[in-house]
């Protein structure tokens, strides 16, 4: 009987393993990507994961130096012990050595927030509101003017770029776990986060604080570019939205101003003028529409204005599936070569 149950066990071990091997690797798997705060490629993420890993290693130490204790105590040495070892087992080891080395990894931790937030030698100014639920960006030009676009921002690689943080209406987080630590955006106060990315690529952002029913729908894309390419992008967002070059787009600009669209978008250089939702100038160039929830392709443009509501629940944007499908089209193809 005994020989039988050592054999089931031993068994049993082996899908054990396999199980947790799988899962070792999927906690692995998932440090990597475009939303890995353990992958870094900004100055501030790289001060961040060597403090975690400084923090996770000093919780090894001090688990194995407890767990020592203890194994001395109640193994090696399990016979009573004196008032006074016993004392400096407990008072040394569970105490004193634990204090002292989480108070040194604390002030390792503190050390960095100065650099992490200084302003010093920032080269660009960028401004988020972080609003139910997408994201509001401003480009602040030496000028004083800005230019706005939505869900969507881009930084030149090696510079300081300051980031001014608001909200108009309930608590956000602005994160990009690669590029730097999260800061929230509360309603009446503006705070501020400097980041400086170290490579070029796309990133994805996303609002760490749970802020309403499309919380996890929103999310926005973050590109690092060279300083002439990301001149070059800045200054064809600054220009006014060319006019539609087909017969579809023109009728699908008609329906978009004849529908109301106006009263809540912007498109500038033509009558749209709205304020309360995203600026359109040049929503068809944009890696996503609706906050990072959908591709900028036709089709989706179709569906986003015939459905928004389903695609995105509670969003304030009303869904104009009642209008005919040839306007849905045309305004589909509009918003597209809005680029």
């Amino acid at each position: 009987m005994r020989l039988i149950l050592t054999s089931d066990l031993t068994g049993a071990c082996f899908p054990a393993r396999g199980v947790s091997l799988l899962l070792l690797g999927a906690v692995l798997a998932g440090c990597d990507g475009q939303q890995s705060a353990l992958n870094p490629a900004g100055v501030g993420a790289q001060s961040i994961v060597t403090l975690f890993w400084w923090m996770a290693g000093g919780a090894l130490v001090i688990w194995l130096v407890v767990m020592g204790i203890a194994l001395y105590a109640t193994q090696a040495h399990p016979e009573a012990h004196g008032i006074r070892g016993a004392r400096w087992l407990i008072i040394g080891g569970g105490v004193i050595f634990p204090v002292v080395f989480l108070t040194g990894l604390l002030i390792y931790g503190l050390m960095l927030m100065p650099q992490l937030r200084s302003s010093e030698n920032v080269t660009l100014r960028v401004d988020v509101s972080g609003e139910q639920w997408w994201w509001r960006v401003r480009y602040r030009s030496e000028a004083g003017e800005a230019v706005e676009l939505a869900n969507e921002i881009r930084l030149p690689v090696g510079e300081r770029v300051a980031f001014s943080l608001t909200s108009p209406d309930v608590i956000h987080s602005f994160w990009i776990p690669s590029l730097g630590g999260k800061v929230d955006m509360i309603p009446g106060r503006t705070n501020e986060l400097v980041l400086e990315p170290t490579e070029t690529g796309t990133f994805r952002g996303a609002c760490a604080e749970y802020c309403g029913t499309s919380h996890a729908l929103m999310n926005f894309a973050v590109v690092v570019m060279t300083r002439e390419a990301f001149n070059l992008w800045l200054a064809k967002q600054a220009e006014p939205a060319l006019p539609p070059t087909t017969e579809l787009q023109q009728t699908g600009q008609q329906a978009f101003l004849a529908n109301g669209c106006g009263a809540c978008h912007q498109v500038r250089g033509t009558e749209a003028d709205g304020t309360v939702g995203p600026d359109l100038t040049h929503v068809g160039s944009r890696l996503t529409l609706a906050a990072g929830t959908l591709p900028t392709d036709v089709d989706t443009f179709k569906r986003w204005i015939g459905h928004s509501g389903a695609i995105k629940p509670d969003v304030k944007m009303p869904a104009f599936g009642m209008l005919p499908e040839a306007q849905l089209n045309a305004m589909a193809h509009y918003l597209k070569g809005l680029e």
